[in-house]
């Protein structure tokens, strides 16, 4: 197996996008290296080791990466719609340095691959599944225009790297990611997070950001980790590839799926169009990921979305909400 024995990395392996990289790592018997900085890592093995380590300082990047043979850098700013519309200057700034700084240490430290995370904010308008090379074909929607040029950017500085030196860089571009571990802070969350917890709330008039119509794809975390794995194993060459479920579901469809889930079916839905919801229609192309990596998702929507409101509720019972 690919990753039996190997020292990887995880950056952000504390936090949700991590935390799911690590335990797909573990399944396939690597021994898995956790930076910690503001929290511990949410799971607990014996084949996980703890560093000390602040990222966006050279010389703790250097104590992270030395002795690894691969890393997955998952550490970064996660932001919501009203954020990103607002004030994204911290999230643009924090994923500048702490990117940098990694492919920078694992350059000097030898690592042999690197994964790192790009965004769909990168892609122009479409109304349609986007391919990867449309991804400089026109700008940004107007909502990601520091967000989205951002992640531009680190892609141009990993081909850098990696015409440089000998580090193998893969480059994924997610969809919208969902499910257990996700951050469910009001402020900062997602669209499905902050849907689920106004849900187990029982907020009612249920008020949701825009029309409803807004399209998304919506990809469960554990697919993505798996996807992670494969990509860096499989197509380590510097060349984006989109992880997507494959396919569209509206907003107004997802408020009706976590409402099922969570068994408040007689919530009155209140639409508000004044609020910020970014792009109107978002959906890859996610051809090049079955035909390179064999990559598929296994976790329809139905069961991924149930899964999480069940795992939110028992974590609100662990804290005696």
């Amino acid at each position: 197996m690919f990753y039996r024995d190997k020292h990887v990395l995880v950056t952000g392996g504390t936090g949700f996008v991590g935390t799911h990289i690590v335990q797909e790592l573990l399944k396939h018997g690597a021994k898995v290296r956790v930076p910690i900085h503001d929290r511990p890592p949410l799971i607990q093995d014996d084949n996980i080791e703890t560093v000390e380590a602040d990222l966006t300082r050279p010389g703790d990047c250097l104590l992270a990466t030395g002795g690894i043979d691969f890393v997955f850098h998952a550490a970064g700013v996660v932001t919501g719609a009203g954020v990103t519309a607002y004030d994204s200057m911290s999230a643009i700034t924090e994923n500048l340095v702490l990117t940098s700084r990694i492919l920078e240490a694992a350059w000097a430290s030898e690592v042999k691959r690197v994964l790192i995370f790009s965004s769909s904010t990168g892609y122009p308008v479409a109304d349609y599944p986007v391919k990867e090379d449309e991804f400089w074909s026109g700008p940004t929607h107007q909502s990601y225009f520091g967000y989205g040029w951002m992640r531009r950017y680190l892609e141009r500085l990993a081909e850098y790297v990696a015409s440089k030196s000998e580090l193998k860089i893969a480059i994924l571009r997610p969809t919208a990611v969902y499910g257990r571990y996700d951050n469910f802070d009001p402020v900062r969350a997602h669209v499905i997070p902050a849907l689920i917890l106004k849900a187990i709330e029982r907020m009612n008039p249920f008020e949701i950001w825009g029309t409803g119509e807004e399209v998304r794809d919506f990809l469960h975390v554990q697919d993505l980790a798996r996807g992670c794995l494969l990509l860096l194993e499989k197509h380590a060459e510097c060349d984006p590839v989109n992880i997507g479920y494959g396919r569209v579901v509206t907003v107004k469809e997802i408020v009706r799926l976590i409402l099922d889930a969570a068994d408040y079916e007689d919530a009155e839905i209140v639409f508000d169009s004044t609020r910020p919801t970014a792009i109107p229609f978002r959906m890859v192309d996610t051809s090049k990921a079955k035909r390179l990596l064999g990559f598929e998702h296994e976790i329809s929507l139905e069961e991924g979305l149930r899964d999480t409101v069940e795992w939110y509720k028992q974590q609100r019972v662990e804290i005696g909400l």
